[in-house]
């Protein structure tokens, strides 16, 4: 599909994903929501592509849902335009290839949201991170879902509660983003990022970050009765042989992704 509010590109076996509103800092409508969704529907579904960027136009990443489109409308559009944004929401963690959120600026609301949906993600110094609905009248109920899993419950409420922003560090510390870089240095980590997983199988990545996201909230007698069953597959897939083989013999493997 042709996109508008979103750019998409293609380099080798990397996807770019930028969120292209800066004149609105990148607020999430719900056809840029829409075009999201599709984009990354898209990008499951291609064998070539390893690793997803997710980055925002402009001067910040994303300030969150427009609120300009959301003043005296029906329940049918409120309903679809959570809806969606849940299914892109879903769709990050459901795609094989790991999904990586390059955050400068801010990132509040629906924008912290989908940090947090993300499999990974790397900020500037100068990153904000804020679910701040609760000032507007708006609480963040949906935000909430992926940062209370990513930061921890009293963390969450904390944001949620006082609405008030916390700084890159703070949100490296609490598990909202792996890694903090000066902004000069923000394209050059991302990539290298990306660079570390891109040389593994393809296929193995995406067991086991399915796996991940099956297991990870259940509890550990259960997530052990799903994790066993997946790997003891993945031991017998052709790519696991190699691996192990190629350890044995030392020597770099040959993926049968590749």
């Amino acid at each position: 599909m042709d996109y508008e509010h979103i750019v998409l590109g293609r380099d080798g076996g990397r996807a770019r994903i930028t969120l292209n509103r800066p004149d609105r800092r990148n607020a999430m409508s719900l056809e840029l929501l829409t075009e999201l969704d599709a984009a990354l529907q898209d990008l499951g579904s291609d064998r070539s592509i390893r690793v997803v960027i997710i980055e925002g136009a402009g001067p910040v990443f994303s300030a969150g849902h427009d609120l300009a489109e959301m003043i005296d409308r029906d329940g049918e559009f409120y309903d679809e335009l959570f809806g969606t944004c849940t299914k892109v929401m879903l769709r990050v963690q459901a795609i094989p290839q790991p999904v990586i959120a390059k955050v400068h600026g801010v990132a509040t609301a629906a924008g912290c949201q989908l940090v947090a949906a993300c499999d990974l993600a790397v900020a500037t110094e100068d990153s904000r991170f804020a679910t701040p609905g609760v000032k507007i009248g708006l609480f963040c109920s949906t935000p909430m879902v992926p940062v209370s899993r990513v930061v921890g419950r009293k963390r969450a409420l904390e944001m949620l509660l006082t609405g008030d922003p916390i700084d890159a560090m703070t949100a490296r510390e609490w598990g909202l983003v792996n890694r903090v870089v000066p902004g000069t240095e923000l394209e050059a980590a991302t990539v290298a990022l990306a660079q570390s997983i891109e040389k593994f199988s393809r296929d193995t990545i995406a067991i086991g970050k399915s796996a991940f996201y099956r297991q990870v909230d259940q509890p550990q007698s259960t997530a052990y009765a799903t994790a066993g069953p997946i790997m003891s597959q993945n031991a017998r897939n052709d790519d696991a042989q190699e691996g192990m083989g190629a350890f044995l013999e030392k020597r770099p493997p040959v993926w049968n992704d590749r």
